[in-house]
């Protein structure tokens, strides 16, 4: 019997290790996610969810999914068959990964999430700077998906050097985050690059508020560099420029642009939720809703939105979600959120709960921030490392 739980107890340590490698490939991380869950039930897991739920996370994780799943009722999963919003199920695995932590698990899980991170980062930049390519096409990561966890590693470097004591850690970590960001500017996500300054100017904020002089040295000095980014990045240049040009031709009424494009599918998309507010029009089909309404709404305006990108999102969480289980959802995925930012400041980590919940705002404002697979992923574990180290210091028990 002894055996049997050293050798379990070493299985779980090689899982949580192997899941931060994992979480970047669409297959292994769905495997290893169901290995995650297989062996949470050998664990006792569901004799302890009782204890588990009483986490508002958890909780509130739990409510979004049977929401959703609700609304397979009203909606055509059957027929249709596009499971895109499957993805949101995805949050369930911070139950059973959040459940496999303990003292002895922990440094496994660190050690797998910071192995999996660099090594997206050192393929990344390869990329980049030797292929020409952004994202990373070999492992199915775009350049949107790339940006956001570049922006993460910039909000999680700010944080430690905001709570680090040392000197030398400090400026490591200041250098981290500006190596990321510089990453990032020559990545052409304008959303996720949006999100991180934001959220890290909010963050700067927080922690630096009482210390005025600190502050304005951090305010100054990040606008310095900033400035300096901005005016010998021909990328950062180029994006501007887009964006202006996609501004005039939205004005003219043509759509087959990046900002065009987003600004007619919210139309669509907020018209659906103006139909049927309260409970959308069911889980599965808002996709199939925009195929038939872009032929007919407002006269065909947006009939030819197809041909320039098939769509199969609102690229908007708020509107997606709403288009699914309208304000029912809604309601759900707030109560997601600032269970999410509660559950941090719980266990003594404010700062970082303020500065993931805003970056995630903000990046969903933009695209659907929830059904970026491997991104969510990426802050479950985060959000499950710290809840773990926090109850260790705590001495709480698991």
């Amino acid at each position: 019997m002894k055996n049997a739980q050293v050798w379990h107890n070493t299985l779980v340590k090689f899982v949580l290790f192997f899941f931060g490698i994992a979480l970047w490939s669409k297959w292994l991380s769905l495997n290893v996610g169901i290995l995650v869950t297989s062996l949470w039930i050998l664990d006792n897991g569901l004799r302890r969810l009782g204890q588990v739920i009483k986490e508002p996370f958890v909780l509130a994780i739990l409510i979004f999914c049977a929401v959703l799943a609700l609304g397979i009722l009203w909606g055509d999963f059957p027929e249709s068959g596009r499971l895109k919003w499957r993805r949101y199920f995805g949050f369930l695995i911070f139950v059973p990964f959040l459940s496999l932590l303990n003292k002895d698990r922990l440094p496994w899980a660190i050690s797998g999430l910071l192995a999996g991170y660099f090594s997206v980062l050192l393929i990344g930049i390869y990329q980049w700077a030797i292929v020409g390519v952004q994202g990373i096409p070999l492992l199915d990561i775009s350049y949107l998906t790339f940006s956001s966890m570049l922006g993460i590693g910039v909000i999680l470097s700010l944080y430690f050097a905001g709570v680090s004591t040392g000197k030398k850690i400090k400026s490591a970590l200041w250098f981290l985050a500006t190596f990321l960001f510089f990453m990032q500017l020559n990545q052409n996500g304008r959303g996720p690059l949006l999100a991180t300054l934001l959220a890290s100017v909010f963050l700067i904020y927080l922690r630096y508020k009482a210390e005025k002089k600190a502050l304005l040295s951090i305010v100054a000095s990040a606008t310095i560099m900033v400035v300096f980014f901005a005016h010998n990045d021909g990328n950062l240049h180029e994006r501007l420029v887009q964006a202006q040009a996609d501004i005039e031709l939205s004005k003219q009424g043509k759509y087959d642009n990046s900002l065009g494009y987003r600004l007619a599918v919210w139309d669509v998309g907020l018209h659906g939720i103006a139909q049927k507010p309260l409970f959308g029009h069911g889980t599965g089909v808002p996709e199939s809703y925009f195929e038939k309404t872009v032929v007919t709404y407002k006269d065909g305006r947006y009939k030819d939105l197809p041909k320039f990108l098939e769509t199969s999102h609102y690229h908007n969480d708020w509107i997606e979600i709403g288009m699914h289980i309208g304000a029912l959802g809604i309601l759900a995925f707030s109560f997601l959120l600032w269970s999410w930012y509660q559950t941090l400041k719980t266990y003594q980590l404010p700062l970082l709960g303020a500065a993931l919940v805003c970056f995630i705002f903000i990046s969903g404002l933009t695209d659907t921030f929830a059904l970026f697979s491997k991104i969510p992923t990426l802050l479950l574990v985060i959000t499950a490392i710290g809840i773990g180290l926090q109850k260790e210091n705590r001495g709480m028990k698991q």
